[in-house]
């Protein structure tokens, strides 16, 4: 269909609008409305050379924006919103679009060819082209880098890889489309150098919120980018401020007394967002709350928004993504530690991977503004209800588990001479309302490949620290990532504390289980066997840590028939958003979500996959909820340290628990009925205006699922879902719900024979 047909001609000059005056040279603007179904509490209408779109919001407010083109360029001549009973309240003026997008060359990293090497023996060319998608060690805006470490391979770069450009748009038309509860105003014709595509806005029934974004593709190879985007055209004035909070959770505010700015300025906000406030009414903007952010090693905020006044009279804001990263700030009373701590966090400036864009994919650059007739402080308290203020709320009968974080808590320990020391990454846990912890020290740091006498003495402080630091209702496991002799990387969890050691012999002397004095019972795993023995006598559990990248590429894949990977010492491989293709309307849904499918059609029952964050050191300033995914596990109580924690790894082992990145949560789910009459039920609720949930089941060898729009769902809503199922000959089934912001949340497999 095109933009002619079934269309709206609008036609004039000036626009003379009875709501808000204004008075503006105007362009043809033809706007294809076949796919528009007006519905309560959200229309469009065509209008003197605009289109006007109102909606209802939150708290009975409406809201206001009308658009109209000016040489090609789709243009917000206003932006408005009023509550009940009052006049509009005026937020902005002939604003435009702006996006700009830097791309570079996607790289495999040395990491993940050295584990290919490991897992296949040879590495080909095609297996680089598939895995370089999944690489996390690579920084293609650096130039030059030296080849080293976890670098990517082939380098030096060259900066003619690196392309920059502003978006310009020629638009003739748009297109109106009603989606469940949502309308879609779409203006074709968006150019960003390499990219093509359109622009588009998006708002939802019941919300404040408007969302903008250019999707547009690149049939070029190997392409990894990152873009800004925003809205210019603000008007400098008395009343106009832009307003945030600094990482310090300070108030600040900026209003736009200087002199005019070259380039667009770096704000690092609290919780990414800022806050214009004009005419009596304020406009948030903000990126997707999850989505926007590709993993790294730490979480420092590099300053996610931005302003640019461009003139004495205005100015522009957005969200932006920067050309580098930041390490963590170094640590350390004594100059080893510092120099130690110093050179892991200038390492970690080598980890910045931007997005992917594989040819022919629509990739969705998006940001979000929130429209409020309130103050910027009740505006930014309304915008924060949508990640319940950036803490992981409590479920009843649930408790909220993270695993994978390297802190060299021993080594911190010994630098400050202390084992009461309270070390930073607490507060940070326990202020985002997570409650239990596995850390994964021994990992390049104490002694971790000894073979007992230093590393039990370093396991005992392990264990005492994690005791002191745990409370009634926080509990931090000494975990551990050995990566010997199974493959690949993986996670290993005893349900209390255990002196085992892993060196590739035993010293003279030593059995596989011994008394070690002074610390009682002691285990000196040499072998694949002694490991999956010591998991079974102690009731301990193994999972894959980061599947299909790192240094884990290739695996579990290369190990899927091996006795141990069958085991249910065994139980799957860990989840992280890791990578990020904006193209995709889930979180890491082929190497998280497929690995778990595909491990479940190997194994006699099904694999889970489990949360974890796998970064160094946390600070109370960093942006750490954005870029954490979360495990709720159905427990009625955080387990008391000198107690151990078997109910923790009992509820792991069963799969009874969720994954989310916090917006999504389940009450409940299960299946009721049996074979052809089967429904799997959840109870589940949400912040965001939902896209779809989804029920994914296999029969061993081949996967299926089952969509359900969510798009007529409103925000802050919950739903019993009741899926119709046919259990027949069916091995496993398990349940997701996912976001209009890309956010979401999935139940693990549940087995059906």
């Amino acid at each position: 269909m095109t933009f002619l047909e079934g269309e709206v001609r609008i036609c004039g000059v000036i626009l003379s609008i009875a709501l808000l005056p204004v008075a503006v040279a105007g362009q043809t603007l033809r706007c294809n409305l076949q796919s528009y179904k007006p519905i309560d509490g959200l229309k469009a209408k065509a209008r003197e050379n605009a289109l006007e779109v109102d909606w209802q919001g939150e708290r009975g407010e409406t809201l206001h924006v009308q658009f109209a083109l000016r040489n090609g360029v789709p243009t917000l001549r206003e932006l408005a919103a009023r509550k009940p009973g009052l006049d509009w309240v005026v937020l902005g003026r002939d604003l435009q679009p702006e996006f700009h997008v830097t791309s570079g060359k996607r790289r495999i990293d040395r990491t993940q060819v050295s584990a290919l090497k490991a897992a296949y023996g040879n590495v080909t060319q095609g297996m680089i082209d598939r895995q370089k998608w999944n690489t996390f060690w690579d920084a293609p805006l650096n130039v030059p880098e030296t080849e080293g470490g976890d670098a990517s391979v082939n380098l030096p770069r060259s900066p003619d890889e690196i392309r920059r450009a502003w978006a310009s748009f020629h638009s003739t038309g748009c297109e109106v489309k009603t989606e469940g509860a949502r309308l879609e105003i779409s203006f074709p014709g968006a150019d960003a150098g390499i990219f093509k595509g359109r622009l588009q806005y998006t708002v939802y029934r019941g919300s404040n919120l408007l969302r903008q974004e250019m999707i547009a593709r690149t049939d070029e190879p190997s392409v990894a980018y990152k873009y800004s985007s925003g809205l210019k055209g603000f008007r400098t004035g008395e009343n106009t401020r832009l307003i945030w909070r600094d990482p310090a959770r300070a108030w600040q505010e900026y209003d736009f007394g200087g002199a005019p700015n070259q380039q667009s300025v770096e704000v690092r906000a609290r919780n990414r967002l800022g806050v214009v406030e004009t005419g009596g009414g304020s406009l948030a903007f903000f990126p997707p709350p999850h989505k926007f952010f590709f993993a790294r090693e730490n979480e420092v905020d590099p300053g996610y928004i931005y302003y640019r006044k461009d003139s004495a009279a205005t100015f522009a804001i957005g969200t932006r993504q920067p050309d580098h990263t930041i390490g963590y700030a170094p640590y350390g009373l004594h100059q080893t530690t510092w120099a130690r701590s110093s050179d892991e966090a200038w390492h970690q400036t080598g980890n910045f991977a931007l997005y992917n864009a594989p040819p022919g994919t629509w990739q969705r650059m998006a940001v979000y503004f929130y429209l409020s007739p309130e103050s910027g402080r009740a505006t930014q308290h309304h915008v924060m209800a949508y990640t319940h203020g950036d803490v992981f709320k409590p479920v009843p009968g649930f408790k909220v588990l993270v695993s994978h974080f390297h802190f060299h808590l021993i080594d911190m320990l010994d630098d400050q001479g202390t084992i009461d020391y309270r070390p930073p990454f607490l507060q940070v846990f326990r202020a985002l309302g997570i409650n239990i912890v596995i850390l994964a020290d021994f990992h390049g740091d104490a002694h971790a490949g000894d073979p007992g006498p230093l590393r039990f003495k370093d396991q005992k402080v392990y264990f005492e620290s994690c005791e002191r630091m745990s409370d009634r209702n926080f509990l931090l496991i000494p975990g551990e990532e050995p990566n010997a002799w199974l493959g690949g990387h993986y996670m290993m969890l005893l349900p209390h504390p255990v002196y085992w050691s892993h060196a590739k012999a035993r010293l003279a002397g030593q059995s596989f289980e011994q008394d070690q004095a002074p610390y009682g019972k002691a285990y000196h795993a040499a072998s694949t066997a002694d490991i999956m023995q010591l998991l079974k006598d102690e009731d301990g559990l193994v999972w894959q840590a980061h599947p299909r990248t790192k240094g884990s590429a290739g695996y579990p894949d290369a190990i899927h028939t091996r006795d141990y990977f069958l085991s249910d010492r065994f139980i799957g491989a860990s989840f992280e958003s890791l990578p990020v293709d904006l193209s995709e309307e889930r979180l890491c849904p082929e190497r998280c979500l497929g690995t778990m499918d595909d491990m479940s059609n190997w194994a006699p029952r099904p694999k889970f996959m489990i949360a974890e964050g796998d970064t160094y050191q946390k600070y109370p300033g960093d942006e750490t909820y954005p870029q954490l995914a979360v495990n709720y596990v159905r427990l009625d109580h955080v387990p008391a340290f000198d107690q151990g924690w078997t109910p923790v790894v009992n509820a792991l082992h069963n799969g009874n628990y969720f994954v989310t990145s916090g917006e999504v949560l389940f009450h409940n789910w299960g299946i009721e009925g049996t074979g052809a009459h089967s429904f799997y039920t959840a109870d589940v609720e949400w912040t965001f205006p939902l896209e779809f949930a989804e029920l994914v089941w296999s029969d061993g060898s081949t996967v299926h699922r089952k969509i359900i729009p969510g798009t007529d769902m409103p925000p802050f809503g919950s739903h019993r879902f009741r899926v119709p199922f046919d259990a027949t000959g069916k091995k496993w089934v398990r349940f997701a719900v996912w976001d209009s912001a890309g956010d979401g949340g999935f139940t693990e497999p549940v087995p059906l024979k």
